[in-house]
């Protein structure tokens, strides 16, 4: 178990997940960095620290208590595991062992990552992370590096070791996800960008969006921001410097924001997501989860052509992984499809908020929260 008394920052995100009632927990990253932290203590250290408290890239320092742990190869080896807990949300890996093995490496070698048994490793392009490595995705690695760091430097270690991470019954529990059909073979991936889990709960979510836009129209904001998730949060903020009572963490449930401020509107909404969640929004999806609506890559294609691209690249994107894999593609052939993607969802918020006086502008970004299409502001009578 782990200890649950650090709660997230108390706005955006944060604030609705107060207003749920709902229990957060953790990613699988944050338990691979927890796990990755008390076994390099161990090999410099000589002891397993237990609780182990890691740092979230928010800034919350939650405690992770220890499932297992052991000392090997003449102390050059270390392995700890935690049991994740995803509070209250109905997560596929809720109660998965996350075992992490650190092995010390030569000095100048660096941090390497290795998919254990139980975590997937990339087949096919279109992914954050190239062909043949491990499905540790970016922000996890980076807080395992970071951990490593901090380690080495308060035990005297140089930070080059070897991390491999491991899932007991990572394959079974990965038929249940999205992992075999794009291309991320033999197990699960190791997730996160807060480290928290947020609780998904329809009713419970759907109520806190709701609240959100009444407490900023309360407030005399006239331009709030729904936004999938908390990078596209931070841009939307970047981009218009809007304060923490006009952002509503939208996540998955883009039908709901749209619905509400028909109902109860303001000026302009800001539409920040993703480019593969907007792109469902785009093709007429108002609710984004993976498990209820997939990125079309038949719509991606018809959107290229129609943006300038010629048949053999039309046919590249109809067949790309992913949605970042189109992206890419066209990004390399000059055809806009990032812009083009966001109009489309543009369109389609204004078609579902049925002439209310709302202004809506939509930010696609990437992974790494850059921005990869636009559209620009337009009313319900095409101003």
């Amino acid at each position: 178990m782990t200890d649950v008394k650090a709660e997230p920052t108390p706005s955006g995100r944060g604030a609705q997940l107060a207003h749920t009632g709902l229990r957060h927990g953790w990613t699988t990253g944050a338990c691979a960095t927890a796990a990755t932290t008390a076994a390099y203590t161990a090999l410099l250290a000589g002891d397993f620290p237990d609780p182990v408290t890691i740092t979230l890239p928010k800034g919350g320092t939650p405690a992770f208590a220890l499932a297992a742990e052991e000392l090997s190869d003449g102390g050059r080896t270390a392995m700890a595991a935690i049991v994740k807990d995803a509070g209250d949300d109905p997560d596929v890996t809720h109660g998965a062992l996350i075992r992490v093995t650190v092995r010390v490496l030569p000095p100048g070698s660096g941090v390497v990552f290795r998919a254990g048994p139980g975590v997937g490793t990339v087949t096919r392009p279109g992914l954050p992370l190239a062909v043949g490595e491990p499905a540790v995705n970016p922000v996890p690695r980076q807080m395992m590096r970071d951990h490593v760091a901090e380690v080495a430097a308060r035990h005297g270690g140089t930070g080059d070791v070897e991390i491999e991470v491991s899932v007991d019954h990572g394959e079974e529990i990965a038929r249940s996800t999205w992992n075999p059909r794009l291309g991320i073979l033999g197990g699960i991936s190791i997730l996160g960008t807060t480290g928290i889990v947020v609780p998904y709960s329809c009713s419970a979510w759907i109520d806190s969006i709701r609240r959100g836009v009444d407490v900023a129209r309360a407030a005399g904001r006239t331009h709030v921001a729904g936004c999938t998730g908390s990078t596209s949060e931070k841009v939307a903020v970047a981009v218009h410097g809007l304060p923490e009572d006009a952002l509503l963490d939208m996540g998955d449930f883009a039908g709901a924001v749209l619905k509400y401020v028909r109902r109860h509107p303001v000026d302009r909404l800001t539409v920040a997501g993703g480019f593969a969640k907007l792109s469902k929004l785009a093709a007429g999806h108002l609710d984004l989860h993976s498990a209820r609506s997939q990125v079309d890559k038949g719509f991606l294609a018809e959107l290229a052509r129609r943006g300038g691209a010629d048949a053999e690249l039309t046919a590249a994107v109809a067949a790309a992984n992913t949605g970042l894999e189109a992206l890419t593609l066209c990004a390399a052939r000059g055809v806009p499809l990032g812009d083009l993607v966001a109009q489309a969802a543009r369109d389609e918020a204004l078609a579902v908020l049925r002439g209310a006086p709302v202004t809506v502008d939509v930010i696609c970004i990437d992974r790494a929260g850059t921005i990869v299409g636009r559209a620009q502001p337009r009313g319900p009578a095409g101003g």
